[in-house]
């Protein structure tokens, strides 16, 4: 079951990249706004996306560690069990929104809008960005922005108990989301307007969501 949540998360972090688009394009192109040398574009590009990834590696750790420390006081299959379920409810609500059929995940968006407050100042300051640390170190501190794509996975990485699956999980979710964004810095525009289209959004969402309906299932008959 958890080889098969690392594909899942994989996969949702890959087809929501029209979300990853609204969420992280403002960032996107403010690092690659005024670069030089193609060359330096893509490292800047790929430091910033190994910052991000590497909070949502940090994050879900930290998560799952939690939730193992919590689950060895309660009756664990039951409380894990709990969250797979809250966790696919989510990938669901999640396809829903992608999919451009629901606005419900946006109020989980603002539970974490608070903490950002706080951090979105700080990458003011690294602006406009010219070397690869800085890029690295925006990447790790966007890599908090409230969003109910990574707030989905994060659940998942808290259903397995476990710091190191936690943090596994989390890894296959981020590489998912690694393609498009990559994409986006080269070729914004183009991408932006193709993943904008209602058939791409409604398909891709649909996918999203039919992964958290197959995970249900799988638990329901499990």
């Amino acid at each position: 079951m958890i080889e098969t949540s690392f594909w899942v998360v994989f996969l949702a972090g890959l087809l929501g990249g029209g979300h990853c688009m609204g969420m992280c394009g403002g960032i996107v192109a403010a690092l690659t706004l005024n670069l030089p040398p193609h060359q330096r574009r893509w490292t800047i590009m790929l430091a910033y996306n190994a910052g991000r990834i590497g909070s949502y590696v940090l994050i879900g750790a930290l998560l799952a560690g939690l939730a193992g420390a919590g689950l060895t006081l309660l009756a664990a299959n039951p409380a894990q069990t709990a969250l797979l379920v809250l966790a696919n409810l989510m990938l669901i609500a999640m396809g829903l929104y992608l999919a451009g059929l629901s606005r419900a995940i946006t109020n989980m968006e603002s539970l974490g809008r608070p903490v950002w407050r706080r951090i979105q100042p700080l990458t003011a300051r690294l602006l406009p960005i010219r070397h690869w640390p800085a890029a690295l170190l925006a990447g790790a501190l966007w890599g908090w922005l409230p969003c109910g794509l990574v707030y989905s996975a994060s659940l998942s990485a808290l259903a397995t108990g476990s710091a190191p699956q936690g943090a596994l999980m989390m890894l296959a979710f981020g590489l998912g989301t690694l393609p498009n964004l990559l994409l986006m810095g080269v070729f914004a525009d183009t991408l932006r307007l193709w993943m904008q289209k209602r058939p791409v959004r409604l398909i891709a969402g649909l996918a999203v969501a039919g992964m958290g309906v197959y995970r249900l299932a799988t638990l329901a008959l499990g």
